[in-house]
C-alpha cells in the first residue's frame, strides 16, 4: 500500500506531502490544475517513462520521495531480495532529476539502477486508464489474464514443463541426426583409418622402444668384431691359455722355491676367476650383439610405420591408440546411429504426446474460465448501465508454445446484433472506461498487494453511469488500495480519502498544491463539480446526498 508521497521542486509542485489511506482515494481539482502532474510524479519515483523536463523552474534539482508498506507476503520482497536491497516492512523509493537530466534512484537507502526500480514498482502500483496503461487493451497479455483469472497456475507449469522436455527432446535428436549426417560424410575415410589402426596396432611407448633397438642393432654390427677379439684373446687360445701355462711352470718350481712362489700363485688364482667373470660378460654382451639381419628391417619397418601414421593424422606417435580409438567411437555410433536416431525419435514422439496432453487440460481448463469470466462480466456491466452489452472471451488455435496452443481475444459487442470486436475498437470513450473498469474489478483476483490508480476511467459518463462506476470503484477498493483521478462527483463521493489539487500564481511563479479534504470541504468540493464556478444551495445539497449514499 502507497503510505506517503515527498515532492519537491517538480515541475509546478515545490513543496508537498500526502499520507495516503487505505481503500479508495481521490483526486479531484479543477482542469489543469495539477492532478496529472502528482501522478507524473509517482511515475518518477517508480522509474516510468515520462516527461523529460520535470525541475522546478529555479531550482537545482527535483526531488520524489515514495513510501510503501509491505505485507509479509508482497512479491516486492523477492525482488528486493534478489537484488541485495535489505527488506523491512517499509519500503521507501527515492529518485532525483538533476537539471543537467541526469536522474538517480535509491530504494531503502540503497542506489538502484532502473531495472530493479522498475521491478519493484511493478509490484507496488498498475495504473489504468482509457488508453489502459495496465495493459487491459493489448491482446497479446489477454491469455495472461484470463489464466490469472482461472488460478490455474499447476497446468499452466505443468504445460511449460512438457513444452520444455519437448523442445530438449527436438534439440537432442536434431543434434543427433546433424551428428550422424556428418560422419556419414567421413565414412568411407573412417572405415579405411580404422582399419589401418588395427593392422598397425601401435601402443603408447612403443616408438621410444623401437627407436632404442634400432640404434642398439645399427651400432652392434660395427662393435660386434672387436668384442670377438676380445673375447678369442681371453680364452684358451689367449689370456686363459698364457696364465695355465705360467700357472702350470709355477706349480713345478714351487717346491724348491721355499714359499717364493705361494703368494704369486694366490693372486695367479684370483686373477683365473676374474678373468673368467670377464669372458662370461664378453661372451653375454657377445650374445646379445647376435641378431638376425631381417630383424633390423622389420624394426625400421614399423617404426617408419607409426611415425609415418602419426604424420598422416597429425598426432604424436604415443597418441595414436587414443587417436585410433576415437575413430572406432565414431565409426561405432555411424553403425549403431540408424537405431540411435529411432531412439530419439520415440523420445520425441512420447515428449510431444505429454506436452498435448498437458496443453489440452489447459485449453479445456481456459475454456471453462472464459465461461466464468463472461458471467463475471455480464454481472459486472448491468450495474455500470451496459446490460445490453457483451462481453466474450474468444479461444482459438494458436502455435503452440510454452503456455500452450490457445490464443485468447477479449470482443465485446455494445448492442444486440452489432459485431463483435476489440476492445478499444467497438468502444466509445465512456463505454472503454466502464468495460475497463469492469473487468479489472473481475480481474481484481490477488490485486490486494496493488495501489490502483484509475486515471479519468469515469470520463464520459454521467448521472447513473458515473454513480454506478463509483459504487465499483468502491467495492474495488475493499480488497485493495485505489487511487482515483477524477471530474465526477458521484465517484469522488465515494472515497475514503479526499485530496484536491488546486493551482495558485504567486509573483508570476505557477505553483499546484494538493491537500486533503475534512468532511465539509468534501461537500463544497463536491458541489463545484456539480455546480461548476458557481456552487448553489442546491449543489452543496446534491453533495451531501452523495456523501450519505
Amino acid at each position: 500500500m502507497l503510505h506517503s508521497l515527498d515532492i519537491r521542486d517538480i515541475l509546478i509542485i515545490e513543496r508537498l506531502e500526502l499520507d495516503f489511506g487505505p481503500g479508495l482515494n481521490v483526486l479531484t481539482g479543477e482542469t489543469g490544475a495539477g492532478k496529472s502532474i502528482l501522478l507524473d510524479c509517482l511515475g518518477f519515483v517508480l522509474g516510468w517513462r515520462g516527461r523529460a523536463e520535470l525541475v522546478r523552474q529555479g531550482a537545482d534539482q527535483g526531488e520524489v520521495t515514495a513510501v510503501f508498506e509491505l505485507p509479509s507476503d508482497h512479491p516486492a520482497r523477492e525482488v528486493l531480495a534478489e537484488a541485495g536491497i535489505p527488506v523491512s516492512d517499509e519500503l521507501i523509493l527515492r529518485r532525483v532529476n538533476a537539471r543537467d537530466g541526469r536522474k538517480t534512484a535509491w530504494i531503502n537507502d540503497r542506489r538502484a539502477s532502473g531495472d530493479v526500480l522498475r521491478q519493484v514498482s511493478a509490484s507496488l502500483v498498475e495504473l489504468h486508464g482509457q488508453s489502459d496503461d495496465g495493459g487491459l487493451l493489448n491482446e497479446r497479455g489477454h491469455r495472461a489474464l484470463l489464466d490469472a483469472f482461472a488460478g490455474h497456475s499447476d497446468l499452466l507449469e505443468a504445460t511449460r514443463a512438457a513444452w520444455k522436455a519437448r523442445a530438449a527432446a527436438a534439440r537432442k535428436l536434431e543434434a543427433a541426426r546433424s551428428s550422424l549426417a556428418a560422419v556419414k560424410e567421413e565414412e568411407e575415410f573412417l572405415r579405411y583409418a580404422v582399419k589401418e589402426f588395427d593392422t598397425l596396432d601401435p601402443k603408447p611407448g612403443e616408438e621410444a622402444e623401437l627407436d632404442s633397438q634400432r640404434r642398439l642393432m645399427q651400432g652392434a654390427a660395427k662393435i660386434r668384431e672387436d668384442v670377438s677379439r676380445a673375447f678369442a684373446a681371453l680364452g684358451p687360445e689367449g689370456a686363459e691359455g698364457m696364465m695355465r701355462d705360467a700357472d702350470r711352470w709355477l706349480q713345478g718350481a714351487a717346491d724348491r722355491a721355499e714359499g717364493r712362489l705361494d703368494a704369486p700363485l694366490e693372486a695367479l688364482e684370483r686373477a683365473f676367476l676374474e678373468l673368467g667373470d670377464a669372458a662370461q660378460g664378453v661372451e653375454t654382451a657377445l650374445d646379445a650383439l647376435d641378431f638376425d639381419p631381417h630383424a633390423l628391417e622389420a624394426c625400421e619397418e614399423r617404426l617408419f610405420a607409426i611415425r609415418g601414421l602419426a604424420r598422416k593424422h597429425g598426432v604424436l606417435a604415443d597418441e595414436l591408440a587414443d587417436f585410433a580409438e576415437g575413430l572406432r567411437e565414431k565409426l561405432a555410433a555411424l553403425d549403431a546411429g540408424e537405431e540411435g536416431i529411432g531412439a530419439l525419435e520415440a523420445d520425441l514422439a512420447k515428449a510431444g504426446a505429454t506436452y498435448d496432453k498437458a496443453a489440452a487440460a489447459l485449453s479445456k481448463a481456459r475454456a471453462e474460465a472464459a465461461g466464468q469470466l463472461d458471467a463475471a462480466m455480464a454481472g459486472e456491466l448491468a450495474p455500470l448501465k451496459m446490460d445490453r452489452a457483451v462481453f466474450e472471451t474468444r479461444i482459438s488455435a494458436g502455435e503452440p508454445g510454452a503456455e500452450g496452443t490457445d490464443t485468447v481475444r477479449f470482443t465485446v459487442a455494445t448492442n444486440p446484433g452489432a459485431p463483435a470486436g476489440p476492445l478499444n475498437k467497438i468502444a466509445s470513450g465512456g463505454e472503454l472506461s466502464r468495460f475497463l473498469l469492469a473487468l479489472k474489478v473481475v480481474l481484481a483476483r490477488g490485486a490486494d498487494t496493488l495501489t490502483l490508480i484509475f486515471d479519468e476511467i469515469d470520463r464520459g459518463v454521467g448521472g447513473a453511469t458515473a454513480d454506478a462506476v463509483g459504487r465499483r470503484l468502491a467495492k474495488l477498493a475493499e480488497g485493495a488500495q485505489v487511487l482515483v483521478v477524477t471530474h465526477s462527483p458521484q465517484v469522488a463521493a465515494r472515497g475514503a480519502t479526499h485530496f484536491c489539487v488546486a493551482k495558485s500564481v504567486n509573483n508570476d511563479m505557477t505553483t499546484s498544491e494538493v491537500r486533503a479534504l475534512a468532511t465539509a470541504e468534501r461537500t463544497d468540493e463536491i458541489a463545484r463539480m456539480i455546480a461548476g464556478a458557481e456552487v448553489t444551495e442546491a449543489a452543496k445539497a446534491a453533495a451531501l446526498d452523495l456523501l450519505k449514499g
